[in-house]
């Protein structure tokens, strides 16, 4: 009996997750164009989000060398998560838009679905080239509470994660005070780009 009753919370999980799955992707059957300018209409609301919890960010956005901005939608069943996003990366000087992509893998006893944002500044045309070019990675769990260091204000309830990178990561609830990677992989939409 118990043997049943596990197999069916392991369909109806797997079940689950393929309909969230797809619900996170962008619209089916809608042109290339279209799903561009949906990626820029909720890069735009993030930013406005952002703005409204942090308005210092306005400005370090501003003088930075570039950001990203990236719609997450994430689940957890029992001993596995995933999560998928979409977004894109903003040259300053250039106004170039760069189509991006998001994963993350999660293991570990939990269940759960989270919807969050997260906002990338570049310090550096490095750190943004990089980030475009080569991908980013979240490795392992890295956590960090949320602070300004030796940027002051301007980055205040962001984090640095990289050198020349900080983060602010956006829920229903307004601005994370702790920022969480667990495996999360970011890299260029082939299909968007």
């Amino acid at each position: 009996m118990r043997k049943h009753s596990f197999g069916r919370v392991t369909t109806l999980a797997g079940i689950t997750v393929l309909a969230l799955g797809l619900i996170s992707l962008p619209a089916w059957g809608a042109s290339k164009a279209e799903k561009q300018k949906e990626v820029q209409k909720v890069s735009q609301q993030t930013l406005s989000q952002l703005y409204k919890t942090q308005p210092s960010a306005k400005k370090a956005i501003a003088n930075a060398a570039g950001y990203a901005t990236f719609s997450n939608f994430g689940m957890k069943i029992f001993l596995a998560g995933t999560g998928t996003g979409s977004g894109l990366a903003v040259d300053n000087k250039t106004k170039k838009i760069t189509y991006m992509k998001m994963v993350e893998v999660q293991a570990g006893l939990g269940i759960g679905i989270k919807k969050f944002r997260v906002i990338f500044v570049f310090d550096t045309q490095k750190a943004l080239n990089d980030f475009i070019n080569s991908g980013w990675e979240f490795g392992g769990q890295a956590t960090a509470a949320a602070k300004s260091g030796d940027k002051g204000a301007e980055m205040a309830g962001a984090v640095s994660v990289a050198p020349g990178v900080w983060m602010y990561q956006l829920t229903d609830t307004g601005l994370a005070a702790e920022l969480t990677g667990k495996g999360t992989k970011y890299y260029k939409d082939s299909d968007l780009n």
